[in-house]
């Protein structure tokens, strides 16, 4: 991919976060899924961390895993792709900022940084070191050949900590050092969704594996959120789908094969990549 080329998935990436209603934003975790739900007519994808460790069948993965699966992901794909960096595996805001720099290497045109330590004792960074990291990020992301859009985390609700004004207080600090996109994923109603979105400006993401899911794209558009993920769902999906048909055919039955997805099907997305 040339740099004009980057430059120009960058621009409209940045340009669906401006539109009066949400975007879908689906995760694949390799080449196969990225093609495919291409084809299926998806405008952007984003990576996921925890569908690669699932792939490679493993708790957790690498910031080197991450960034080759970056790579490859954008090579197999026209659409812009936006990168799961986790905390982006560091603590020190620097080194921290210079995974984003990484993941445009490797063809993203935007990325991610979470304020989840790791930690199991202290599972999220205290405030002040929470903001110098995304300070440190937009900092090294200003400084990138592509207009990177740069979405900065509050992680509370997955880590124990259900404090709705922390969580808000974290996002609007996030806004002021500059971030494109705020994210905060966890178990949220519709309301607590609109409250969040009413007390930033920038764009907020959702991530649906968390929320009621009868909840629509319409319905969150309506609430105030710009763009909608699935973290790891789709391959959980997936692999409930492998499971479920191992079982049945452990236990000596076979009817899964009626529900398998037609060659043709696969095969007319992967000619779509690249």
């Amino acid at each position: 991919m040339s740099l004009a080329d980057q430059i120009a998935k960058a621009k409209a990436f940045r340009a669906l976060h401006e539109r009066a209603q949400p975007f879908p934003i689906p995760n694949p975790w390799d080449e196969g899924s990225a093609r495919i739900l291409e084809h299926l007519g998806f405008e952007a994808l984003a990576t996921t961390s925890l569908g690669l460790a699932n792939m490679l069948g493993r708790a957790g993965v690498t910031r080197d895993e991450v960034i080759e699966n970056t790579r490859l992901i954008c090579a197999a794909t026209k659409l812009p792709v936006n990168a799961d960096l986790e905390n982006c595996f560091a603590d020190e805001p620097r080194a921290a900022a210079e995974t984003l720099a990484m993941a445009c290497e490797a063809g993203a045109v935007g990325g991610s940084i979470e304020d989840y330590s790791g930690d199991k004792t202290a599972p999220i960074y205290p405030f002040s070191l929470a903001v110098e990291r995304v300070q440190a990020a937009v900092e090294r992301v200003r400084e990138l050949p592509v207009p990177f859009v740069f979405t900065a985390r509050a992680e509370n609700f997955l880590h124990g900590r259900t404090d709705l004004d922390d969580t808000i207080r974290r996002l609007q600090a996030f806004e002021r050092a500059g971030a494109d996109v705020l994210y905060a994923p966890g178990r949220f109603d519709l309301a607590q969704i609109r409250t969040i979105c009413q007390s930033v400006k920038k764009p907020v993401n959702v991530v649906m594996g968390f929320l009621d899911p009868s909840l629509t794209l319409e319905q969150l558009g309506e609430a105030g959120v710009k763009r909608v993920s699935i973290g790891g769902g789709l391959n959980r999906v997936a692999m409930a789908a492998f499971m479920d048909a191992a079982r049945e055919m452990r236990a000596g039955r076979f009817g899964f094969v009626a529900r398998m997805a037609k060659q043709p099907d696969l095969l007319a997305a992967f000619r779509g990549g690249k």
